[in-house]
């Protein structure tokens, strides 16, 4: 066969005195980066990037947006502009309580000691900020729908050794009826009195251990004698939820126990220490 020799080489380039136009580095559009738009040399720092593209900002505050890829210039030198990667979530090392986070841990077989509190706002605001550690040491909230059979009720839970009873009641105050309860509750108890806790927190309701801050409010307001308390509430700072709806917006609020006052936050954890003290349960 004969052959043919090619008198251009094997890269119709490689001799030419013209070089070649140098490639394009994928680079990250991450704030601050300063970057010049090569076909209307308009020159900012990146201020933001999203999937529709990047805005730049020049010296004297001029904002202008531009698609992503290539077609700018970074130092001297041509780049394609991409969107930075997203960093990973972080996982969080405390839980809402401030507790340290356990990783890898399944939740503990319940204890036969549990917690009672009031009504159903107040195990739900429980479990926002407690929830973690109460899996953990396998604690069960259980709401008494009302004090008023509190005595009966601690009877039937026939508290003794490794079976304790916390108690958490609302507006535990000097002379109110929760304290009459209270008390009643306890000499009632007989020889399982040792082995139950009853502590309140000072609230008509359990919406007040929510700091007002955390809702955007200077206060709870103070609401009349034979005003339905929730609805006073509301009423008064503008609301215009009915109480489920706005418990609902109060609960969603709360992110970790500095949203929560400490005369609430300290009886909990009261309740928690009673138990789960070392000794006191068997169960696993």
């Amino acid at each position: 066969m004969r052959k043919f020799s090619d008198r251009y080489g094997r890269d119709v380039l490689q001799n030419s005195p013209h070089p070649q136009r140098p490639k394009s580095v994928e680079t990250a559009a991450v704030p601050g980066l300063v970057v010049e738009d090569v076909q209307t040399g308009f020159c900012g720092a990146v201020v933001d990037c999203d999937k529709h593209g990047v805005t730049l900002e020049d010296r004297h505050g001029a904002r202008r947006a531009f698609p992503l890829g290539a077609g700018f210039w970074v130092d001297g030198k041509p780049v394609a502009l991409v969107r930075p990667a997203q960093a990973a979530p972080v996982k969080p090392s405390r839980t809402a309580s401030g507790s340290r986070t356990v990783d890898g841990h399944r939740a503990r077989v319940a204890r036969e000691s549990r917690i009672y509190v009031e009504g159903k706002h107040d195990a739900e605001l429980v479990e926002r900020i407690w929830g973690d550690d109460l899996r953990v040491e396998g604690v069960v909230v259980e709401g008494l729908g009302g004090a008023d059979d509190l005595a009966d009720i601690i009877r039937e839970f026939s508290p003794g050794p490794g079976r304790r009873l916390g108690v958490l009641l609302d507006h535990l105050v000097d002379g109110s009826k929760e304290t009459r309860i209270a008390q009643q509750a306890r000499s009632g108890a007989g020889t399982g009195a040792q082995h139950v806790l009853i502590v309140g927190h000072p609230y008509v309701d359990v919406w007040q251990a929510v700091r007002p801050s955390v809702l955007g409010i200077e206060a709870w307001p103070d609401v009349p004698r034979g005003v339905p308390w929730k609805e006073g509430v509301l009423e008064a700072i503008g609301w215009s939820e009915e109480p489920p709806a706005a418990w609902r917006r109060i609960l969603a609020s709360v992110r970790t126990y500095t949203d929560l006052e400490p005369a609430f936050l300290g009886r909990v954890e009261e309740l928690i220490d009673f138990v789960t003290q070392p000794g006191v349960d068997q169960a696993h």
